[in-house]
C-alpha cells in the first residue's frame, strides 16, 4: 500500500490533470499531485523524454529498465516492459536487462550504452574513455537526452520506491 494517498486525478490541479490524459491513469500519476508545482514539472520533464526525444526509442527503453533494475524498482520495471514491448524491443532483450552489458542478447552498441548506463547510476560519472566511446555515437543532444535519461529515471525509481506505489493490478484505465 502506498505510504502516500491516492488522489482522484479529478480532483488535481488542471494542468497536472491535462498532462496525465496523454496515457492509462497510473497510480504514480496519482501520487505526484502532493509534489504540486515539483509534480508538474516531473510530468514535463518525462514526457519530453519519452515523448520529444531524438535518442532511439528502443535504446532508451533499454537504457530505462537497466536503470530500473540496479535502482530496484519494480514499478518501474512493470511499466516499461510493457512499453519497451510495445515499441518493438525484443523479449529476449528485456529478459537479458537483469545482466545488463554481458548478456549476449544485446549487439556491441547497446552493450555500451548499457556499461555507459551501469557507471553512470553506480559512479556516478562514467570514466573518460567510456564516455568517449559513447559520445562519438551520439550528437550533443542525444548524449545530453541519455544522462538525463538515466538521471530522471533514477528519479522516478527512488519516488516509487520510496513511496512504495503499488503495481496497478489490472490494466490502467484511459481518460
Amino acid at each position: 500500500m502506498s505510504r502516500l494517498p491516492y488522489i482522484d486525478l479529478d480532483d488535481a490541479a488542471t494542468e497536472l490533470r491535462e498532462l496525465t490524459r496523454r496515457g492509462p491513469v497510473l497510480n504514480l500519476y496519482r501520487v505526484l499531485p502532493h509534489a504540486g508545482p515539483a509534480g508538474i514539472g516531473f510530468l514535463k520533464l518525462g514526457g519530453a523524454l519519452l515523448r520529444e526525444n531524438e535518442l532511439d526509442s528502443r535504446l532508451r527503453e533499454l537504457v530505462i529498465l537497466r536503470v530500473g533494475v540496479l535502482c530496484g524498482s519494480g514499478y518501474e520495471l512493470h511499466q516499461h516492459r510493457r512499453i519497451a514491448r510495445a515499441i518493438g524491443v525484443p523479449d529476449e532483450k528485456i529478459a537479458a536487462i537483469e545482466r545488463g552489458a554481458e548478456s549476449d542478447a544485446f549487439d556491441a552498441w547497446e552493450k555500451l550504452v548499457l556499461q555507459f548506463t551501469d557507471a553512470v547510476v553506480k559512479d556516478v560519472k562514467a570514466p573518460a574513455p567510456l564516455f568517449g566511446a559513447v559520445a562519438e555515437r551520439l550528437d550533443h543532444r542525444r548524449m545530453s537526452e541519455l544522462v538525463l535519461t538515466i538521471g530522471f529515471y533514477m528519479l522516478v525509481s527512488r519516488y516509487l520506491e520510496n513511496f512504495e506505489v503499488d503495481i496497478e493490478q489490472t490494466e490502467p484505465s484511459q481518460r
